[in-house]
């Protein structure tokens, strides 16, 4: 066989493992180029889940979509939301198939490791205000260290009053940060395991120095801080009790690389896949199945809760769905969901040079190599997985291979390094056909988190593709 005759069969038996940058056009590259700024915009602009909620449900109502409440009945072509507890965002486009047949639903989760506040966390020490705090989600504590923080989110007060708050976001703004030991004192920190470095108790963020003018009184410091926490917010130190306040990066979600290939940003697992789900929705006018974006909170502690997508909030949404296009048998929310596909949109982990041996090289995601089919999750003997019927995955490939968006098959790593959960497992055990396909993220759960911006436009081709066939 000549070395010609060779390189077409290479070419038609391997599978396509080349740069997704190679041989675009030019107006690829330009759609690829705004949809990133656009993406960057949310990030920036959305930090939080609540915030998340808040930004998507004005996209969606500036593009037509209203609540579900004010529909009686419902027809295909109708756009409707639900918002959950402002936590969690349910959007449909409704199909001109029967909702008995199924839907085809796009779920990912807004919510991203971060630190909270403790119920009574002001505290002053040795003239130094402090903030006792309590993380969410697996992060590496160390690298919560010496960055800036920006604090967001709500205060309620017993008589109902809401009071957002957002600080350190503005040019103007003051930061916060949780100060780390310098390495001339660090001897003892330095011998602990690398995990330990810094502990959960000593994430505590320093957030003021002067004291209140009189020295008269004890925790001056406190004092002063409360003093201008009642000024602008017209709170007290018991308002902290039904508050949600959270500590997040105050970096700005910006273009990555010589290339501006790249987008650097916190949050992006899983605020990518949101962004580009809601996207996908928005150019989804009369699906043939109706389309589900669901924007969920509280996957990175388990998916429990009210707003979580164990809650039966999304199911009571559903049947709201089927009674108003008159589907009122008993058992019709069980017939839809074992009809219905879904995406679990979730982000996977791309590979990073500087630790290869965490990944198998032949079954890992790379940067610019397309959005991640993960066919199963879970760890080592594919514990706590959901896996994907081997049917909906040539279903998809076919639907992907018809739109022009690339994908790679991956898994999280090497087998017995480590692994993950998704949630994928909670819709297949409402008896939907599920498989995880997301975005390829390096650095994931850190406070800076990089993707590819071809990746990020290859997801929002393929939901938009999966929502229309």
């Amino acid at each position: 066989m000549s070395s010609i005759d060779a390189k077409e069969l290479k070419e038609k038996l391997f599978a396509n493992r080349k740069s997704g940058w190679e041989n675009l056009s030019d107006e690829e590259l330009k759609n690829i180029f705004q949809f990133a700024d656009e993406y960057m915009y949310y990030l920036n602009n959305s930090k939080t889940e609540k915030e998340i909620v808040q930004s998507s449900k004005e996209i969606l109502i500036k593009n037509g979509f209203v609540d579900i409440s004010e529909k009686e009945v419902l027809n295909p072509g109708d756009k409707v939301f639900y918002i959950n507890r402002g936590r969690c965002l349910y959007a449909a486009v409704i199909g001109t198939d029967n909702l008995e047949n199924g839907f085809k639903v796009v779920a990912a989760h807004c919510d991203s490791p971060r630190i909270d506040l403790k119920q009574s966390p002001l505290y002053e020490d040795h003239g130094l205000g402090m903030l006792k705090t309590h993380y969410y989600g697996g992060i590496k504590k160390y690298q919560w260290t010496n960055i800036p923080l920006s604090i967001h989110g709500t205060v309620v007060k017993p008589d109902g009053e809401k009071i957002n708050i957002c600080i350190g976001e503005k040019e103007e703004d003051p930061i916060f940060t949780i100060s780390d030991l310098l390495p001339h004192l660090a001897q003892e920190q330095m011998e602990r395991k690398l995990k330990d470095g810094v502990q959960g108790e000593e994430l505590n963020a320093l957030v003021g120095s002067i004291p209140y003018d009189c020295d008269e009184v004890s925790e001056r410091v406190k004092l002063n801080i409360l003093k201008l926490l009642n000024e602008r917010y017209g709170i007290k130190e018991a308002d902290f009790v039904s508050s949600e306040i959270e500590l997040v990066p105050a970096f700005k979600a910006k273009s990555m690389g010589f290339d501006y290939s790249m987008v650097a940003g916190y949050g992006q697992d899983d605020k990518v896949c949101c962004y580009t789900g809601l996207r996908a929705i928005l150019d989804t006018v009369l699906p043939r199945k109706t389309a589900l974006c669901v924007i969920t909170d509280k996957e990175e502690v388990g998916f429990n809760g009210v707003s979580g997508m164990e809650s039966r909030v999304f199911d009571t949404f559903v049947l709201e769905l089927l009674e108003k296009t008159g589907n009122t048998k008993f058992n019709s929310l069980y017939k839809a969901f074992s009809n219905t596909q879904a995406l679990s949109a979730d982000v996977d982990a791309a590979y990073n040079p500087n630790f290869a041996y965490a990944f198998e090289k032949n079954n890992t995601a790379y940067l610019g190599k397309g959005m991640t089919l993960v066919k199963y999750t879970g760890s080592r003997g594919k514990s706590g997985a959901s896996e994907a019927p081997a049917e909906l995955v040539a279903e998809l490939r076919k639907i992907f291979d018809e739109a022009g968006a690339r994908y790679q098959a991956c898994e999280l790593g090497r087998v017995d390094k480590g692994g993950g959960g998704t949630i994928a497992l909670t819709l297949a055990n409402r008896g939907m056909d599920v498989v995880d396909l997301g975005v390829p993220v390096m650095g994931m759960h850190s406070p800076y988190e990089i993707t590819s911006k071809f990746d990020v436009y290859q997801a929002y081709k393929g939901y938009k593709a999966f929502y229309n066939k």
